[in-house]
């Protein structure tokens, strides 16, 4: 696919620099893909059930948001040095929650991790950082990668789980197209509620809009809910600068579908019900896992995955999708070109564009029925 053709014109005042005072009071823009493209419905996400099919299964992402962004002093130059954590190179693919037995038994060892190194001057392999304004971390670089990603080694001098280190110094990894740096609100409001297991270092944005109260209605509709885990890095946000979306390198992401999971989709199957995946995270995810046996299902399995959605993808598990608005030129904007079509997905986003919704991370969200959706 052209690049070119990922292109859209977004005013800057409708980027949404914070959230919406209620989880679920974000604007949703509803599209048919069974009704001619630019009809569109105006909502609200509390209004969410209303749209789910009753008894379908929700798929979503149970990541957690790793608070990545560290600040600290070069040992022996005193210089101020910002450390990224990118994605733990230690851990099982599969992950187990903050409170698995491994987890726990681990909790104090130190922890290798892929992360970006900024400084005055490049941060070379045996540089030791002191994180925190009492050292309460320590990163020694181990290893510069050609394209400047670095491997560091984290450990506390004071013996303290690493995990509980980075909570305690670590500011939420906002993006940058929010305009500002993060506060104490984003500690939450930057966290699903669903958030189990720690990795991430960027939300499932789609998954912010659900309260306690959504999730209670869906249910009380009979609605199925079931998990995946994608840990979403950086990559995922890339800017796509190749020419062709085909040369666009596609960054590993730490993934793992249940037993539990591929059975609920099973069992939705059996009883005729749409997947409705909340997120692109939880696209890459299902698809990853399709059953090339079986249609319409899922493997249970952990691993890596680069999967580049793109118009003229064949979905296999999704029937219908929760999104935010993405950028242009991204590979979740190419995401939803191939599930609803560029020329649909473009006039919806004219259309929520005309209405003033709010875009990104903490904006608004679209709904996409699938063929047939009541």
């Amino acid at each position: 696919m052209r690049c070119e053709l990922l292109d859209y014109e977004l005013p800057e005042a409708l980027i949404a620099s914070r959230p919406p005072e209620e989880r679920d009071g974000a604007r949703l823009l509803v599209v048919d893909r069974g009704r001619p493209a630019g009809e569109v419905e105006h909502a609200a996400v509390r209004d969410l059930d209303r749209y789910v099919e009753r008894g379908a299964l929700v798929i979503i992402n149970d990541t957690k948001v790793v608070p990545a962004r560290l600040f600290g002093k070069k040992r022996g130059t005193g210089g101020q040095v910002e450390i990224f954590l990118l994605r733990r190179l230690d851990e099982d693919p599969a992950g187990g929650g903050e409170g698995s037995a491994a987890s726990q038994q681990a909790a104090a060892r130190p922890e290798r991790w892929q992360a970006m190194g900024r400084a005055s001057k490049p941060i070379r392999p045996g540089a030791t950082v002191d994180l925190g304004h009492d050292g309460a971390l320590v990163a020694e670089v181990l290893e510069r990668a050609e394209d400047g990603v670095l491997t560091v080694e984290l450990s506390s001098p004071a013996g303290l789980p690493v995990a509980a280190a980075i909570d305690a110094i670590g500011h939420v990894p906002l993006p940058p197209y929010l305009g500002r740096g993060d506060d104490p609100a984003d500690r939450e409001r930057y966290q699903t509620i669903f958030a189990r297991v720690p990795g991430a270092v960027a939300a499932p944005t789609a998954g912010l809009h659900f309260s306690p109260g959504l999730v209670e209605r869906l249910r009380a509709n009979e609605v199925e809910i079931a998990s995946v885990t994608l840990h979403v890095g950086l990559g995922t946000f890339q800017p796509v600068t190749a020419d062709d979306l085909d040369r666009h390198p596609m960054h590993a992401e730490v993934y793992s579908v249940t037993e539990a999971t591929a059975d609920a989709v099973a069992r939705a199957r059996a009883r005729g019900a749409p997947v409705v995946a909340i997120g692109t995270t939880a696209v890459r995810a299902l698809e990853s896992a399709a059953d090339p046996a079986r249609a319409g299902h899922v493997r249970p399995q952990a691993g890596e995955t680069r999967l580049l959605i793109q118009p003229g993808h064949t979905f296999r598990v999704v029937d219908a999708l929760l999104t935010n608005f993405h950028l242009p030129r991204s590979t979740l904007l190419a995401l939803v070109f191939a599930f609803a079509g560029r020329e649909r997905t473009l006039r919806a986003y004219r259309a929520a564009i005309d209405a003033g919704y709010r875009f990104y991370s903490y904006g608004d969200a679209m709904f996409i029925r699938g063929e047939g959706a009541p």
